[in-house]
């Protein structure tokens, strides 16, 4: 077997495979919808090939006088019973696939976002082709299923009412049966080579529809508003979105010609095979070889056989187009995970031992440079750490690291001596509380926003208020209209249809605190990760809260990220890193002893704040 002939064959099981995945889902969703669409699609197939013959024996009975006039009662009773029918089932048909289709669809985007939740790490989210296949995957795991259903059932149909029509034109002339039947063979292929292009289309135009999405998004969001209008640059992000939707448009454009082209020719043979049939049906009845009634049946069945053949390469192709776009849901559905899970995993207890950094290098990507170079830290348990340097030093990405977002390249982290990678991800981070710098703001309400930290607390209102007066934001959300119930968001309305109305916005240093009391919320977790906690607050606000932190978790392990140094002072460890390394660590006496690269940040910043009364916070004695 040639590679041609292998791909091929591989490609055949791929489709197949694919069509068995989106029928089992379909009966997943409703096997009820699945039974009554094809209950309402196989009987709708037979009205057409009943109407022509029931046309032809009412022609005859007409052309021929003297005939039982209640045969004729019946023959028309029956024609208008398959027209009430061929009305009906269609719309039966419809409903049901409707309804199929919002079920099926439900049901897909559960399992997509469910496998999406499966993936540990963060580094396929920072993907742009696994974000372009998931982008897919969304629209074809909605519709695909539904759609294959559809037409699987049409094609089934579309092969009885086939079945039918070539049964009476090959009973009045073979040849004839055999020629239209014949014609179905370039028009398949056709079809095939446009679905197959339109597939490869609509991933091909991917990156510019999800960048054309992007601008889009910036252009209506809130929070670019002030800048697009204070800058005046709207103009210029329309422009790039246009020049994306463009660039689809000339890549759909062509595919369409592909197809205008492939439906003209088509056409033509269908006309001419046509034309062909009804010159042989009308000399063949001028000869008295047919009757009125055979020519009738010849041109309904001819007719329907061309139609027939046209739905069914169009549903065939459409099929394998469907097909090929849900190999991105089958992708995504069944991508193995991004870092791997021992199995078994060892068990994760409380941190006694610490946490350990033994040579670790690590970088986001292969092309990308170094973050952290041979990176050897031992972080204290019950001690609170702090991780200080310059932007880049690699402070954020040991956050990361430390909830296992990441593997290192090299080298290992240990949590009481086990490596990270022999622990189960899940239960690792059920031992961690973190604000992370790039925290999220969630269009819901504050008890919400809150108990995401720890979704046990959503309906315990005491421990929610407890982590708002840790983070000093209790009384802000206390005070707003409906209290902790308050939304957090001008996007949506609050309250029902009839008493909507718009929720409330939050200052950047209040959301900031509600993040924090997000973190505070999981209670007495081993380690806490604040990575630039309260960077929005003045310092005074800044220096509360880290002592209130240190305070709450004196008996806790901490680890601590800020730029400003004051801040996080009072730190057990204070560890200064740069390029990736440690370069100096002890505690706030010992680094201004030692003059080095800390003493100089700090002084630097201590300049910023003399004469300013909350000198004393940032540049005190000790």
């Amino acid at each position: 077997m040639d590679v041609s002939s292998g791909s091929r064959s591989a490609r055949l099981r791929t489709l197949l495979g694919g069509l068995r995945h989106a029928v089992r889902l379909g009966w997943q969703a409703g096997p009820g919808l699945v039974v009554g669409v094809a209950l309402c699609t196989v009987a709708a197939a037979v009205m057409p090939v009943a109407a022509a013959w029931l046309t032809k024996l009412s022609l005859e009975l007409i052309t021929h006088p003297g005939g039982d006039p209640r045969r004729l009662l019946t023959v028309g009773a029956g024609l208008v019973a398959v027209g009430l029918a061929t009305a009906l089932l269609p719309l039966a048909a419809r409903y049901l696939r409707g309804q199929f289709t919002r079920e099926v669809g439900a049901l897909a985007q559960d399992g997509l976002f469910g496998a999406a939740e499966r993936f540990t790490g963060l580094s396929r989210f920072e993907d742009p082709v696994f974000l372009d296949r998931l982008r897919l995957a969304q629209y074809s795991g909605c519709h695909a299923p539904g759609n294959l259903l559809g037409g699987v059932l049409t094609v089934a149909a579309g092969a009885l009412t086939l079945a039918g029509f070539l049964g009476s034109l090959f009973a009045l002339n073979a040849g004839m049966a055999v020629l239209v039947a014949m014609s179905a063979v370039p028009a398949l292929a056709g079809q095939l080579r446009v679905s197959r292009r339109r597939a490869a289309t609509t991933w091909e135009v991917g990156p510019y529809e999800r960048r054309e999405h992007f601008y889009q998004e910036v252009l209506t969001s809130v929070q670019a508003a002030k800048e697009l209008r204070l800058f005046a640059a709207g103009g210029y992000l329309r422009n790039l979105m246009n020049d994306n939707r463009r660039r689809a448009n000339a890549h759909y454009l062509r595919t369409d010609r592909r197809e205008l082209r492939t439906q003209i020719s088509l056409a033509m043979l269908s006309a001419v095979i046509a034309a062909a049939g009804l010159g042989w049906a009308l000399h063949a009845a001028w000869q008295g070889r047919i009757s009125v009634g055979d020519v009738s049946l010849f041109v309904a069945a001819t007719a329907g056989v061309q139609s027939t053949l046209t739905s069914l390469i169009t549903e065939i192709a459409n099929g394998h187009q469907q097909l090929t776009l849900f190999e991105h849901y089958r992708t995504v559905v069944d991508s193995p995970a991004d870092l791997p899970v021992a199995s078994p995993a060892a068990p994760v207890g409380p941190l006694r031992g610490g946490i350990e950094f033994r040579d670790v290098w690590f970088r986001y990507a292969p092309d990308q440079p170094w973050v952290l170079r041979g990176l050897n830290l031992t972080i204290r348990p019950g001690r609170s750490t702090a991780l200080v340097g310059v932007n880049g030093a690699g402070k954020s990405t040991i956050a990361k690291l430390l909830c296992r977002f990441y593997d290192p390249q090299r080298g290992s982290i240990t949590w009481d001596g086990a490596d990270l990678r022999e622990l189960d991800p899940a239960a690792l981070r059920e031992r961690i509380g973190a604000v992370f710098q790039d925290f999220m703001h969630y269009d819901l309400s504050a008890a919400e926003n809150i108990g995401l930290g720890s979704l046990d607390a959503l309906t315990d209102r005491e421990r929610l208020e407890h982590a708002a007066r840790l983070a000093g934001v209790h009384e802000t959300l206390r005070d707003l209209p409906d209290g902790y119930d308050t939304l957090l968001s001008r996007v949506f309305f609050q309250g029902d249809a009839v008493n909507a109305r718009l929720g409330v916005s939050l200052s950047g240093g209040q959301w900031q605190r509600v993040a924090l009391a997000r973190a505070l919320v999981r209670g007495e977790r081993d380690l806490l990760l604040l990575d630039e906690p309260s960077s929005g607050l003045d310092p005074r606000a800044e220096y509360e809260i880290h002592k209130a932190l240190l305070r709450h978790r004196s008996d806790r392990t901490s680890v601590l990220i800020s730029h400003r140094l004051g801040a996080v002072r009072d730190a057990d460890v204070l560890v200064v890193l740069d390029d990736g390394q440690v370069a100096e660590q002890g505690t706030h006496v010992d680094l201004m002893a030692l003059d080095g690269r800390y003493a100089r940040l700090f002084r630097m910043q201590a300049e910023g704040y003399q004469g300013d009364p909350l000198n004393v916070v940032t540049t005190g004695k000790g």
